[in-house]
């Protein structure tokens, strides 16, 4: 060994160890879907051991998707529900091993005390089932949207393959079938809250309960309504009695795959080894006591039954025949333009003067998103035409109301108003979002909407907060009061409409267009 060589390996050798000892970690981002939070002590453990820091970022299915399709998705691996989401938006083919980690029925969670009301227990239960206890009133569940959230999009799928009577794949044509399209908006029409998230439609369902609110219904993943039950159990709540439709579920195959954004093959080979770690015997175990379905492939692995709510990860179920990805996005156009709850949403937009110049441009582009169908449709948020649509555009005080629906020629009208609209003037969002209020309950046939307040800001806002919320507390339904912030917004007026309200807070300051896309998934 030459001298020279020998300082080279040393200093080679010296760097390494000083790296060792400075706690440097090679980056690795996941982006998952909620429902996959509770699996992430797991892999950061691993990734711990073997010198990695991995970071996680939680969003919907359809933003995943989306992200692969457009290339804008800055992860190293992703983590939908289902397979579908990768197979419908994929088509650069950047996604590479992706390897089922679990099985996820979606299945209908019902308040015991109503299950035992309806008949339901101790029985089969059928979508039919479902379908005429949501027409005689008995029966209104929470339900993720399904342009947005996996779980929405498999309990939409399976109503969809009930109303062709079960064991058929749906095809292009059995989409424009008037008795199809009736049964599904029928069942539809029982959804009391939606979201883009399962985990946060668990999170709103047990806030609920803890306040003295009684849900009947919720869809969700089997795993995710053992963990609710697992908290209700603290709460000594009436727990979610588990309903497997008989004529089929659809199952989520919870893909973990590898994004080769060309970083190397370490970082390949890396994550191989994380996936043949989660499909070893020992975590394959800890992944079943979360309920979740291990394929078989991987030991077979399931949760103890608990026959007290009628979940069993042992149960056959019946499965539904996936579309190909095509059908499915056409099935979900029609969801959002036709088959969906109609959306009642009063738009509170801040036009006060601290407004003035990006502010102003920013919200009027954002508004151009959103009263465009050919932009919306894209990313499934387009307006259907039975939504109606309220343009409140406020400073100190509301400036006027504008009223229209999701007709292609109203939503231009709609635009005609915002752009019409200059900053100026102080800030108060709560006589803005009291207006709104007062509007929607004003509306005639109210239950036949999803009702929502949306308030985009910037700023800290003037007014008084406890009389807003006073006026809501005595108001029925309770109307959730969403956010959009963007700017050098102070937020924190927003997050606590959003946590009496049970709604949520959006930051647009990156991106306008998308934080609108999310709040749409809530309503």
């Amino acid at each position: 060994m030459t001298r020279l060589f020998q300082i080279v390996l040393t200093l080679v050798l010296g760097a390494a160890l000083a790296a060792c000892g400075s706690g440097t970690k090679v980056p690795f981002t996941i982006t998952a879907g909620s429902e996959n939070e509770v699996l992430q002590p797991v892999v950061a453990a691993f990734c711990d051991q073997k010198g990695y820091e991995c970071s996680f970022a939680y969003k919907g299915s359809l933003d995943i998707g989306l992200g692969l399709g457009d290339g804008t998705l800055d992860t190293d691996a992703v983590w939908p529900a289902s397979s579908v989401w990768i197979d419908m938006f994929d088509t650069g083919r950047t996604v590479k091993h992706a390897t089922s980690i679990a099985q996820m029925p979606v299945i209908l969670g019902v308040r015991q005390s109503k299950a035992e009301a309806l008949g339901w227990v101790g029985r089969d239960v059928t979508m039919r089932d479902v379908l005429t206890a949501v027409e005689a009133g008995e029966l209104r569940f929470l339900m993720t949207s399904a342009t947005q959230s996996n779980s929405g999009a498999s309990a939409y799928l399976s109503m969809l393959t009930s109303a062709l009577g079960g064991g058929a794949v749906l095809k292009p044509g059995d989409l424009e079938r008037a008795e199809v399209r009736e049964t599904v908006q029928t069942l539809l029409s029982g959804v009391e809250r939606s979201s883009g998230s399962s985990g946060w439609l668990a999170e709103l369902y047990l806030k609920a309960a803890e306040e003295g609110t009684r849900y009947d219904a919720m869809w969700n993943y089997e795993p995710v309504l053992k963990e609710t039950n697992d908290a209700l159990r603290q709460l000594d709540g009436d727990l979610l009695y588990a309903v497997y439709p008989a004529d089929g579920v659809a199952i989520a195959d919870s893909p973990l795959g590898f994004v080769d954004r060309g970083r190397g093959a370490e970082l390949e080979t890396f994550f191989t080894d994380l996936v043949a770690h989660l499909q070893s015997d020992e975590v394959g175990r800890r992944i079943a006591e979360t309920g979740r379905r291990i394929p078989l492939a991987a030991g077979g692995f399931t949760a103890k039954p608990e026959p007290d709510w009628n979940f069993d990860p042992n149960r056959l179920v019946t499965a539904i025949r996936k579309p190909e990805p095509a059908v499915i996005r056409q099935a979900l156009d029609l969801y959002q333009g036709a088959l969906r709850k109609p959306s009642l949403t009063a738009l509170c937009l801040d036009f006060s003067g601290s407004m003035e110049g990006e502010g102003e441009a920013q919200l009027k582009q954002a508004m151009s998103f959103l009263f465009t169908p050919e932009l919306a449709s894209e990313v499934l948020v387009q307006w259907s035409p039975a939504d109606q649509i309220i343009v409140l555009p406020f400073d100190s005080s509301v400036r006027g109301h504008y009223a229209g629906t999701g007709d292609a020629t109203e939503q231009q009208g709609l635009l005609d108003v915002v752009d019409n609209e200059r900053a100026d003037g102080g800030t108060d969002m709560y006589a803005c979002a009291g207006e709104a209020l007062d509007t929607i309950a004003a509306t005639g046939n109210l239950a036949a909407f999803l009702p929502a307040i949306v308030i985009l800001t910037d700023g800290r806002s003037d007014g008084d907060m406890d009389g807003f919320l006073q006026k809501w507390r005595q108001s029925v339904p309770h109307v959730p009061v969403f956010g959009i912030t963007f700017g050098d917004a102070d937020k924190s007026q927003l997050d606590t409409l959003a946590e009496v309200t049970s709604a949520r807070v959006f930051d647009g300051r990156s991106n306008l267009s998308g934080a609108f896309r999310s709040a749409r998934g809530y309503n």
